[in-house]
């Protein structure tokens, strides 16, 4: 780097080797950085554009999880590749990305396609299937149980104040109820639920479903929505409330795929219905929880018979290089894009005016947007869905404010008499920007950089919510077991790779700074 004079007073200058062409102007460099930005998203687009397998998708519940590994398993069976993104949030998520084509199938059951999805309450089954065809999508026949929703409690508390119906409930409002946050949203869950029942508690918390069984065990909370074929139900020695005036509708599982699935395809998910008893199915789940694996608990579904192949579980090793390796796609390229937009962004943004405080305003409200709803946001819109691309979108807004706003502040900052200088200098603005302006900011830029890397790579694991992988998968499982440990395989590695990060820009300060911001 050219050296520039620190102060002014009594300073001699030392000459500069300019170049003869002009360089780009900031204007070149936005496009430049448009024209980066299609080119990233279009790479982005080959995680989804690559893959040929058929999706499978689940929502964020034992039982989900555990039908998808069977449908996997039946499609595999059939001589189809199939790929399984877990726990990817609930029923708005999984629907939109079926309909959006984001995932091929996922598992559903009758009563909530009637009243979520199509909005008709009491649907009969001929009613479901014309207008879930309507839209493109079919539906198999049910596997054979009713995955009901109930409300249950702790046995001693229900015996200690004889409560046996959910009509029962109504004389204790002192009882506090831990709900899971789609069930309180629900048009067949709390709200309508409460209001036949008459049923007013004096508190009401949101609740994860496998937390909520965890707080119920410790007396942290007396009632709970779940699930009739929740093993945890028989594990936790909960008792289930009667629904004696009859409000849940049947919950008859079944599986939901797109009609532009092959016929072979389509056979091997109709090949399931009618195969799978409530008993059956408690006792499916209740492997899935005590082994931790949800593919092995499907394949116990599937026996020892010659039909099903062999299962061979993934190793630890083999899961964390998958899982780090797409975690650092995801980090990896959002911050490539928020640094190639972010960095033009701040340098128009140092200007101020109107049009740098729009930009500054913009990827502040950006940033204040949950990361999580940024997702859900995104999952409906076209080219988006249910995609590694999606995520890589939303982890790419994220990273913008910390570059864009330490750019601008780091021009900002550059004293008056070094602007001066480098005028009397003769140099043009670009050149000024270049290898004055640009060189003295680096500081404060890479801070800014670094900042937004480490963000992204805390972030990204909710990328495993919309099926895009990455360390949030054995967080998400994890969270759904209630087991410590398989949190900490992806928590552990994410703290790890965060520090590391630091570690690595920690040295890039030392290469890329000038040696006298540093002192």
């Amino acid at each position: 780097m050219n050296v520039i004079p620190s102060r002014v007073e009594g300073c001699h200058y030392v000459s500069l080797k300019v170049p003869s062409r002009d360089p780009s102007t900031s204007l070149g460099m936005l496009m430049a950085g448009r024209g980066a930005l299609v080119i990233l998203i279009l790479l982005a687009s080959a995680f989804s554009s690559a893959a040929d397998p058929i999706i499978i998708g689940s929502k964020k519940f034992t039982e989900s999880y555990v039908l998808a590994e069977i449908a996997k398993r039946s499609l595999e069976n059939a001589g189809i590749k199939a790929d399984h993104r877990q726990g990817m949030g609930g029923t708005i998520i999984l629907w939109e990305a079926l309909r959006g084509g984001g995932i091929d199938v996922y598992p559903e059951y009758t009563g909530t396609i009637a009243e979520e999805i199509l909005k008709q309450p009491g649907a009969s089954t001929t009613q479901i299937r014309s207008a879930l065809s309507a839209q493109g999508i079919g539906i198999t026949d049910d596997l054979g149980f009713n995955n009901t929703y109930t409300l249950v409690m702790r046995r001693d508390r229900a015996d200690q104040l004889a409560l046996k119906t959910i009509s029962d409930l109504h004389a204790h409002p002192e009882l506090k109820f831990g709900l899971t946050h789609e069930f309180l949203e629900r048009h067949d869950g709390w709200r309508p639920l409460s209001a036949r029942y008459q049923l007013a508690p004096a508190q009401i918390i949101g609740i994860d479903h496998a937390l909520g069984y965890s707080a119920l065990a410790k007396g942290q909370i007396d009632v709970k929505d779940a699930y009739s074929t929740d093993a945890k139900i028989g594990d936790y020695g909960l008792v289930t409330l009667i629904d004696d005036l009859k409000f849940f509708p049947q919950y008859k599982a079944v599986f939901l795929y797109r009609k532009t699935l092959s016929s072979q395809a389509a056979h091997a998910l109709n090949d399931l219905s009618n195969s799978i008893d409530e008993a059956r199915m408690i006792r499916l789940n209740s492997e899935a929880e005590r082994t931790k694996n949800y593919a092995a608990a499907a394949q116990q579904f599937f026996g020892t018979t010659e039909r099903a192949s062999p299962f061979v579980s993934e190793t630890l090793r083999s899961k964390l290089l998958r899982w780090i390796t797409r975690h650092l796609e995801l980090a990896g390229i959002s911050l490539l894009l928020a640094v190639v937009i972010g960095l033009p962004f701040g340098i128009i943004a140092s200007r101020g005016g109107p049009i740098g405080h729009t930009i500054l305003g913009i990827a502040g409200v950006i940033q204040t947007i949950p990361s999580l709803a940024l997702l859900a946001l995104l999952v409906p819109l076209p080219f988006f869905g249910i995609s590694a691309r999606t995520a890589i979108v939303a982890l790419f807004l994220y990273g913008l404010l910390p570059i864009v706003r330490n750019t601008a502040s780091g021009l900002q900052d550059i004293p008056k008499p070094l602007r001066e200088s480098a005028i009397a200098l003769g140099l043009t603005a670009g050149q000024r920007l270049r290898k004055i302006f640009l060189p003295l900011a680096s500081r404060s830029i890479l801070g800014g950089i670094k900042t937004s890397a480490v963000i992204n790579i805390g972030t990204a694991t909710l990328a495993a919510l919309i099926g895009a992988g990455g360390l949030g998968e054995p967080i998400i499982s994890g969270l759904n077991l209630n087991d410590h440990v398989t949190i900490l395989e992806g928590a552990i590695p994410a703290a790890l790779l965060a520090l590391l990060v630091q570690f690595l820009f920690d040295l890039l300060d030392r290469i890329l700074i000038p040696r006298g911001l540093r002192l």
